[in-house]
């Protein structure tokens, strides 16, 4: 058996990314809009074509088969990333109308709270005597009192307060967390791309999990 070419091994790893990406596309399309599958499917398609090619021109024209499927797939994840984004954005604006709807209805239905609150009773007549009366006692009072001569209190140093120890600062979040934060925002198919960018094989039948797992080492 003949040895495969870097070129022929090229074409292949291509031809299996257009099939995973047709196939993703394919599972995106039931939860889109009719509008957006519309869009999406003559992608698929091209897609599904290049990656039907037989292995004798694989053989023959490995970088022709390369080119053909990178491209098909490169179109076909651009649109399925910005598609994907406006039904993130559909659904947020969406979920966001409904909230308003119940918390207008839930205002309309429940008062406010000053409308709890009882409304305040007018002063009557009488509060000014009541508190001239109360002012007379208290002076009374003050007169009646004995004089207390003031008391000297000597109080002696105490230990100076021990301070509890400063808390050790976070450290700070290191170049790998970041580069992992931005590998799980990418989609499959674009994993797949990134892993085909940088020359790694037997990424094709891994899942997403796995993939992240390989492109951070």
């Amino acid at each position: 058996m003949a040895k495969k070419t870097s070129a022929q091994r090229t074409a292949e790893a291509a031809l299996d990314a257009a099939k995973d990406a047709a196939k993703d596309a394919k599972k995106l399309i039931k939860s889109l809009p009719k509008k957006d599958a519309k869009k999406l499917k003559p992608l698929v398609e091209d897609a599904k074509d290049a990656a039907k090619v037989s292995k004798k021109k694989v053989a023959d024209r490995p970088k022709k088969v390369a080119k053909s499927a990178t491209a098909a797939t490169a179109r076909l994840t651009q649109a399925t990333a910005r598609l994907e984004a406006e039904k993130k954005a559909s659904d947020r604006k969406s979920a966001a109308k409904k909230d308003q709807k119940k918390a207008d209805k839930k205002s309309a239905v429940e008062p406010t709270p000053d409308a709890k609150q009882p409304a305040p009773k007018k002063a009557t007549k009488k509060a000014p005597k009541k508190a001239e009366a109360k002012k007379a006692v208290a002076t009374k009072a003050v007169v009646a009192a004995p004089t207390v001569e003031p008391t000297v209190t000597i109080t002696t140093p105490t230990s100076a307060p021990v301070l509890a120890p400063a808390p050790a600062p976070a450290p700070a979040p290191t170049e790998t967390s970041a580069a992992a934060s931005e590998l799980s925002a990418l989609t499959l198919v674009q994993l797949r791309a990134r892993a085909r960018a940088e020359g790694r094989t037997g990424y094709s039948r891994l899942t997403k999990a796995a993939l992240l797992d390989l492109l951070a080492r």
